[in-house]
């Protein structure tokens, strides 16, 4: 369970009242843990840091991981890069909530627009570049991907990464500072080169008048595990009833049940307005009586086709009565649902 704003609930996109909707309701998890889940014997709720959870779940000390996809792959790049250790781990479900980019940023005034032909032109001048981010190892391993399509990789094959302006280790390379935040102000200030900055509008960027030269990472909070975890029957099937609930409470958001009598004379003409607005799957839900026909469908309340108020006042218009509309805790199709 991750501490931090997703533990908040007014900054955690409401990641505890998911929980709840998918039936894990969470108890202490908002008061700063531990979190316990009161109403399932068979979750057991660790709190912690996203920074960490990669190494936890490589070691099997946690098998499942609610994260920032951008701090997994951070730590799964620490392990690669400076310890020539791979980790091999899974995301099974993005939440689609904590969304960030992670974005190349340089001073304003710079004149070329793409992060190859910045370090093209800066590694002709420099020996040393010099890089500043939260996330240093997502960050080295952009700059030397860029450096190798430029053929300069070898030229500028070694690194470090060090706090921030604490004595360079390397006199030739790619040194990386890493930063407790307010990265544009750092560049700002000729404190780098170039940047690794993390960002939802990019608003903050704009107003330290600096320009974004690339998108090098979308991140959002997902679902992570260890794959090793499949290789237990008991677990994964505890896992794939986790996965399909914490799934229909997110298919579920900005949708309502409308539910409306329809004479049966009038049927057709309520059938062929919900098939050209696409406002039922396979077939429409209906119950048939001796003289009115119960329907139920699923309506998009996020503004689809045709906005859910105007639905209403059109299956009226068309002869439709007593017109309810309910929310819904959770929507699932089918355990195909699950990508596992």
């Amino acid at each position: 369970m991750p501490a931090g704003s997703l533990a908040n609930p007014t900054r955690g996109g409401n990641l505890i009242k998911l929980l709840e909707d998918a039936g894990f309701k969470t108890s202490g998890y908002e008061a700063g843990g531990p979190s316990v889940f009161k109403t399932v014997n068979f979750l057991y709720g660790w709190d912690g840091r996203p920074q960490e959870f990669s190494s936890q779940l490589a070691l099997e000390e946690l098998d499942v991981a609610i994260a920032g996809d951008d701090w997994i792959e951070e730590r799964i790049l620490e392990f690669k890069l400076e310890y020539n250790t791979k980790i091999e781990l899974e995301r099974v479900l993005p939440l689609n909530r904590g969304g960030v980019k992670l974005v190349g940023i340089v001073k304003g005034d710079i004149e070329l627009d793409t992060t190859e032909a910045y370090l093209n032109d800066l590694t002709e001048k420099k020996d040393l570049i010099v890089v500043v981010s939260e996330m240093p190892y997502l960050a080295l391993n952009w700059i030397r991907g860029i450096l190798e399509k430029i053929e300069k990789l070898d030229e500028f094959n070694q690194f470090s990464v060090q706090k921030y302006k604490t004595p360079s280790r390397i006199t030739k390379g790619v040194l990386i500072y890493e930063t407790w935040g307010k990265t544009e102000s750092k560049i700002l200030h000729d404190g780098a080169d170039i940047g690794l900055e993390i960002t939802q509008s990019g608003s903050a960027i704009r107003n330290y008048g600096l320009k974004i030269l690339e998108t090098v990472y979308d991140s959002q909070t997902s679902i992570w595990i260890n794959p090793v975890l499949k290789q237990n029957p008991e677990k994964l099937e505890l896992l794939k009833m986790f996965l399909l609930n914490i799934y229909g409470s997110i298919n579920a958001e900005n949708k309502v049940l409308v539910t409306f009598n329809v004479p049966n004379g009038k049927r057709d003409i309520i059938e062929n307005y919900l098939n050209v607005n696409n406002l039922f799957a396979d077939e429409p839900t209906m119950s048939v009586g001796k003289t009115y026909t119960v329907y139920n469908i699923q309506a998009d309340t996020s503004g689809g086709k045709v906005p859910l108020a105007m639905v209403r006042y059109q299956l009226a218009s068309l002869g439709a009565t007593n017109i309810d509309t309910l929310p819904i805790q959770s929507s699932i199709q089918s355990l195909e649902a699950l990508k596992l």
